[in-house]
């Protein structure tokens, strides 16, 4: 398998079809073998019934279903499991970023093992901005880090990397960090984002800013803690 998309869905019914769509075209102009994997966090909008209709038709598409709702970690963690592409392309169920970005993103493999998406331009309002900067400079002021856009969902990893991860609950917001953390080479580059066209957002701008603001500091804790050690040749 060359490459998977990682998708996480929660009560995204009206733009699973176009999000394969896009996925499909985007993926067929240079990779004969993908697949899109789609994880139901726990969907009660018919997003249940719809993905298991797509699955029937389409044999590209992989879907899992949660028992309830976990969160955006377990299903990026689970979606990096049952990944078998040796690329591994993240993105959230929104289509508020573009697929056909993964050709930006490739450019810089194999010289990185991560490439990272950052916004050009955030078309999500004024708070959203507000609350991404704040939170992007506070992090990178904790851990060390440069990444200026870790929000950013459109991400493209070797599969090495994804395989890596040992994720808690509130990890997804680090995974560049991590990655850096266990040695791999992590890169940005701009990517184009939209506006949600169907359904709403799943996060209120300041409601997760608490959890963020603990995380952060695990986060250093593991990066204080991290074996480094190499075997003498």
């Amino acid at each position: 398998m060359e490459i998977s998309a990682v998708i996480p869905v929660y009560n995204e019914k009206d733009n699973i079809i176009p999000m394969t769509e896009r996925i499909e075209a985007a993926f067929k102009k240079e990779f004969k073998e993908y697949e899109i994997i789609f994880i139901n966090d726990g969907s009660t909008d018919g997003s249940y019934e719809l993905l298991n209709q797509l699955r029937e038709q389409n044999k590209n598409v992989k879907v899992y279903h949660f028992t309830k709702n976990n969160g955006q970690s377990a299903a990026i963690d689970t979606g990096f499991q049952k990944s078998q592409g040796k690329l591994v392309l993240m993105m959230d169920g929104d289509l508020q970023t573009d697929p056909e970005d993964v050709y930006k993103l490739l450019e810089h493999i194999p010289e990185y093992d991560v490439v990272n998406g950052r916004r050009a331009t955030r078309e999500d309002g004024f708070k959203r901005k507000l609350a991404s900067k704040i939170g992007n400079g506070f992090r990178n002021f904790v851990t060390g880090d440069n990444i200026q856009d870790t929000g950013c969902p459109l991400k493209l990893f070797k599969k090495e990397v994804v395989k890596s991860y040992k994720l808690f609950n509130g990890m997804h917001r680090f995974l560049p960090t991590l990655a850096k953390y266990m040695g791999y080479k992590v890169i940005e580059v701009p990517v184009r984002h939209y506006d949600r066209l169907h359904g709403e957002s799943k996060y209120k701008v300041f409601g997760r800013g608490f959890k963020a603001f603990k995380d952060v500091f695990a986060v250093r804790w593991m990066k204080n803690r991290m074996l480094n050690w190499k075997i003498e040749e």
